[in-house]
């Protein structure tokens, strides 16, 4: 971390010097008659805005002492109007400091929840295995809301028996009922991932703890794949944006479902909607599968436009998918020129064969 201070710091850490010479020069410059001592109170009250409380306490010895010399140079003390001054001076000292005080508490605690919330990213998003089978992996997300650092889209990667098997998902809405929310479809799908034989088995789960667990209306875009030794890639998706695939010459495909489904907990497993029907393609060596969350797409730039992903598809083609994702992600700041409306995550898999792979279990972070 950078021991340099922003640029706005550094103004409001000079600020009350800066304020204290200007009255000094003022009132030298004016006299007396003009009333300019008791500005010499800004000093205190412009430190209490950026700095600690000891230094707050030293500007306001300054600004007491500056007060007392002019107060005497003007020959307003003893007097009223330098009495006024320096108790003026005194009591803007005693504010800034307790300003300092209740700021040092508050960003203690911001420090701490900065702290839990890392916690219950990795507890909610682990690490990825950076290989998975056959696979590359590599995960970028982003949070809306910066000093969170989770929100309400998900993305697993589980290695069973018979293949990998991961999952890109955006809970409806914000907050932490949407975490909460994520955590419930994380649950079911690591356990489902495990235990059911074909991914419409895995699916059902989902749909049964769905529309058990979420009210309100609340809902979940999710698309689960599957990929099988024998190169097949099979897909579900629940009102998700489609996966992108890339073939190894580059050709971009957009995999749309056949059979279009409603999003996770709409009452698809209470019955009377059929499930939807796996896409299944094939998944060859050399090629890519980027699955995302809307924030990718929806994010605009100041003009109003949305973010053209397919059009930047080129960023993937980096040596490795972690340094794919970091162009990719790199390039939708950009073209936001800030901080992204909604949260945003990238899911990357580059099939690679087995014997190309290093250690199986290796994990990573995610990107931001």
């Amino acid at each position: 971390m950078s021991n340099h201070q922003p640029a706005g710091t550094r103004v409001l850490s000079l600020l009350p010097y800066v304020v204290m010479a200007v009255t000094l020069v003022a009132d030298v410059a004016a006299g007396p008659t003009v009333g300019l001592l008791p500005l010499v109170a800004l000093g205190p009250a412009f430190a209490g805005l950026a700095g600690g409380p000891s230094r707050t306490a030293l500007v306001g010895v300054l600004a007491l002492f500056l007060c007392l010399a002019l107060g005497w140079y003007d020959g307003l003390l003893p007097g009223r109007r330098g009495t006024t001054a320096l108790i003026s001076v005194a009591g803007v000292t005693a504010a800034g400091l307790g300003a300092a005080v209740m700021r040092r508490r508050r960003e203690a605690e911001l420090a701490s929840v900065r702290s839990i919330a890392e916690v219950a990213q990795r507890v909610l998003l682990r690490p990825v295995p950076r290989q998975a089978g056959e696979l590359l992996v590599a995960v970028s997300y982003t949070a809306a809301v910066a000093e969170a650092r989770i929100g309400g889209d998900l993305y697993e990667v589980v290695t069973f028996a018979g293949g990998v098997r991961v999952i890109v998902g955006d809970v409806q809405g914000k907050g932490l009922d949407a975490v909460e929310t994520a955590a419930d479809v994380l649950g079911a799908f690591r356990e489902a991932a495990h235990d059911e034989p074909d991914l419409t088995g895995v699916s059902a789960r989902l749909e049964r703890a769905m529309d058990r667990t979420l009210q309100d209306e609340r809902f979940v875009t999710a698309v689960i794949a599957e990929l099988r030794p024998d190169r097949a890639m099979a897909l579900l998706n629940y009102g998700h944006p489609a996966p992108l695939l890339i073939d190894s010459a580059g050709t971009v495909r957009s995999l749309e479902p056949g059979t279009p489904a409603p999003p996770l907990g709409l009452g698809l497993g209470l019955g009377g909607v059929e499930s939807p029907e796996p896409l299944t393609v094939e998944f060859a060596p050399g090629d890519q599968l980027l699955l995302y969350t809307d924030g990718v797409i929806e994010a605009r730039d100041r003009h109003g436009a949305f973010y053209p992903l397919v059009d930047r598809l080129g960023l993937l083609d980096a040596d490795s998918p972690e340094l794919a994702l970091q162009g990719l992600h790199g390039d939708i700041v950009k073209h936001t020129g800030g901080p992204l409306g909604d949260d945003a995550a990238m899911l990357l898999l580059r099939y690679r064969p087995r014997h190309t792979l290093g250690g199986p279990d290796e994990r990573q972070r995610g990107t931001r």
